[in-house]
């Protein structure tokens, strides 16, 4: 496999999951602190839960990644799912400390460690898989936390994707632009731009 097409993987995995963080983070605009700790039913998780959880997550996996572990021994995964007893400022601060360990890692990684080995519970995956893992855990938690955003929000809540029923006048909006933007920050022009 040629040095670039790797160099290609990193850098995919690294704006991908910048993209999911920052979905996650405009719903989180949208919800009140009350609503961040709703659990829509007994077996739920509320927002927070979810938010903790993955913050617990990446700080877990990412901290010496190519080194340890990926389960570190001072992670309580139970604990992330209990979240009525912290504050909304803390669990940003577990969220956002997941994140800053993710990114370090990501940038530090180079082509070469693509085809090292690491563990996650003793078990070995290739780097290229354990990235994928750790980006589809997170893409699932993080369609979990919109999902409820949208549901607590009901009719205030304000479209992070292609609104209904406007594919064909999006893609030609797209079309239309000269720059090549984030996806993200192009369905909120959009949306800005025609649901007044």
């Amino acid at each position: 496999m040629s040095e670039q097409i790797l160099q290609n993987v990193l850098d995919e995995v690294r704006q991908s999951f910048d993209g999911y963080k920052k979905l996650a983070e405009k719903a989180f605009e949208q919800i009140s602190d009350e609503e961040f700790f709703t659990m829509i039913d007994a077996e739920s998780n509320s927002i927070a839960a979810i938010a903790k959880h993955v913050g617990g997550n990446l700080r877990s996996r990412w901290r010496d990644f190519l080194t340890s572990d990926g389960e570190k021994a001072d992670r309580n995964r139970d604990a992330e799912f209990i979240a009525e007893t912290d504050s909304r400022d803390s669990i940003m601060r577990i969220w956002n400390a997941g994140w800053s360990v993710l990114f370090e890692t990501l940038e530090s990684l180079r082509t070469e460690d693509l085809g090292k080995i690491v563990q996650i519970r003793a078990e070995q995956f290739t780097v290229v898989r354990a990235l994928n893992r750790s980006l589809t855990h997170t893409a699932y938690h993080v369609g979990q936390i919109v999902f409820l955003a949208k549901h607590l929000c009901e009719t205030n809540w304000k479209t992070l994707s292609v609104p209904k029923n406007q594919s064909a006048e999006f893609t030609a909006w797209l079309k239309s632009k000269d720059e090549k933007g984030n996806y993200l920050e192009a369905t909120q022009e959009f949306t800005k731009e025609n649901l007044k």
